[in-house]
């Protein structure tokens, strides 16, 4: 295995008292996605029961903090195993409203921001941006092309349910958290094999691969604590195509224009430095992209291309992602994923196996 990057995760294994959602519930059937619709980049599975709760009090690694299953899964008040690496949570950040139908924003997205791929990194975003966002999901115009994935509809009905001030609070709270690496991308021949768990893809127990073909698999490093603890210190490694972050390179950089003839010819798209900075880190009110979840990344290029995902700054974006190949998405996704979100520090977290 040839390191390309300096940048890794330490791997902390622990004994944890409970058992793994995995070892307690089997696999969730998978349901058919919509026509046209990479599966993958859209996890949608049947529900299953949650893990139960024993009453054992659970730790996670780099925290002093305790919590049962239940107050680790509690979608109303967002579990907090690091309290010390961010300001303190706004209520609705941490509370939500459930009975007025607004979830609490950090459970899902995490205290930190930073999110998970069936949902979004949001820590860093500009405040207007954020405003924007939430607002296009609260009016219609930003919806998924897969209805029946679970995420996005429970972001619309957060959005509906929010107040200005609500929306307020929540984007700059999030602004001012940075975005940290989090996500390791490893351009790979073949693929842990997967179960949908939560809204996301995990590993089965198994520990069994498979092919990895045209596609991103994007799994947490721990399911356990991820999915079954919700640590927002626990990451994720994502499994992209052997050469893709090259290709996503040219793609990114320069459109994918190329020398014929003594000429410059254009490319396919426009380079994404034009719009989100020259690191991708963002630019004014564009949004950073750099180290953000690659999976998320080509759902939302499918759903801008499709006409699903629509506003003012999808606006900029419909002539540079009209051309764009699912396999071009893919290695976009692969080679902006795999930069620094630190925009001090432009090294990639990629590898090669």
């Amino acid at each position: 295995m040839r390191l390309i990057t300096a940048v890794t995760f330490t791997l902390v294994i622990i004994v944890a008292s409970a058992v793994s959602p995995q070892a307690q519930n089997p696999p969730a059937a998978p349901v058919t996605n919509a026509p046209g619709i990479p599966g993958w980049a859209y996890p949608v599975a049947a529900g299953v029961p949650g893990p139960k709760d024993d009453g054992t009090v659970l730790h996670v690694p780099n925290s002093t903090v305790g919590m049962t299953l239940t107050q680790a899964r509690n979608a109303s008040d967002a579990p907090d195993w690091h309290p010390d690496e961010h300001p303190p949570m706004p209520d609705i950040v941490r509370h939500g409203r459930i009975a007025d139908g607004v979830r609490a924003c950090g459970y899902c997205h995490y205290p930190n921001g930073l999110g998970r791929p069936e949902n979004a990194s949001i820590a860093g975003l500009p405040i207007d941006y954020f405003i924007q966002q939430v607002n296009d999901f609260k009016h219609g115009v930003r919806k998924t092309s897969e209805p029946a994935m679970r995420p996005p509809q429970l972001m619309v009905d957060t959005a509906k349910a929010a107040t200005d001030a609500d929306i307020r609070t929540a984007a700059e709270y999030f602004s001012a958290l940075k975005l940290k690496p989090w996500i390791k991308v490893v351009e790979s021949k073949t693929a842990p094999r997967t179960e949908i768990l939560g809204g996301m893809l995990v590993p089965l127990a198994d520990h069994s691969t498979e092919p990895l073909g045209d596609r991103i698999v994007e799994v947490p490093v721990d399911a356990h604590l991820t999915e079954g603890l919700r640590d927002d210190q626990s990451p994720f490694v994502a499994y992209v195509p052997v050469g893709s972050i090259v290709k996503g390179e040219a793609l990114v950089t320069t459109g994918g224009a190329r020398l014929a003839g003594g000429k410059i010819v254009p490319g396919k798209t426009a380079a994404c430095s034009t719009c989100h900075g020259a690191d991708l880190t963002g630019y004014a009110d564009m949004p950073p992209i750099a180290g953000r979840s690659p999976s998320y990344m080509v759902r939302q290029l499918i759903d801008m291309q499709k006409g699903n995902r629509n506003g003012p700054g999808v606006k900029l974006m419909k002539p540079v992602i009209a051309n764009l190949s699912l396999q071009d998405m893919i290695a976009i996704a692969a080679y902006v994923s795999s930069r620094s979100p630190e925009s001090s520090r432009p090294a990639t977290t990629a590898r090669r196996e």
